[in-house]
């Protein structure tokens, strides 16, 4: 349904990078899996590497999921939004492409206990 705005919209939105200083809004989600409704937001620093996100902040998160404790980080596929790509687990978030509000998609074909593949 089309929405019809009744006015301008004159105003930065609320949410924006530079609120957030030396932090950053990123989703996260475990294509496939089900336990989890919508993608999870975390608010992290810039400068954390993806290893340290994964670790501190995702594997929390996920644990409660029965493929859990068979999920090798390195054996998963990546996307951030609808782009592929390769992970640098040593390098920070903004090294791997992964800015305020962006999506990560992880895949893992065949670990898919709660959605299995057809």
């Amino acid at each position: 349904m089309a929405v019809a705005a009744i006015g301008e919209y004159k105003f930065p939105p609320s949410d924006r990078a530079e609120i957030y200083g030396d932090n950053q809004i990123v989703y996260f989600c475990w294509d496939r899996h089900l336990l989890f409704a919508a993608p999870s937001i975390t608010f992290v620093p810039k400068d954390m590497t993806l290893g340290a996100y994964l670790d501190e902040v995702v594997a929390p998160l996920l644990g409660p999921d029965p493929d859990f404790g068979q999920l090798e980080w390195a054996k998963a596929e990546w996307s951030v939004g609808p782009n592929a790509f390769t992970p640098d687990f040593g390098a920070t978030l903004i090294a791997n492409g992964i800015g305020h509000k962006d999506k990560i998609i992880m895949s893992t074909p065949g670990l898919n206990s709660l959605m299995p593949d057809s």
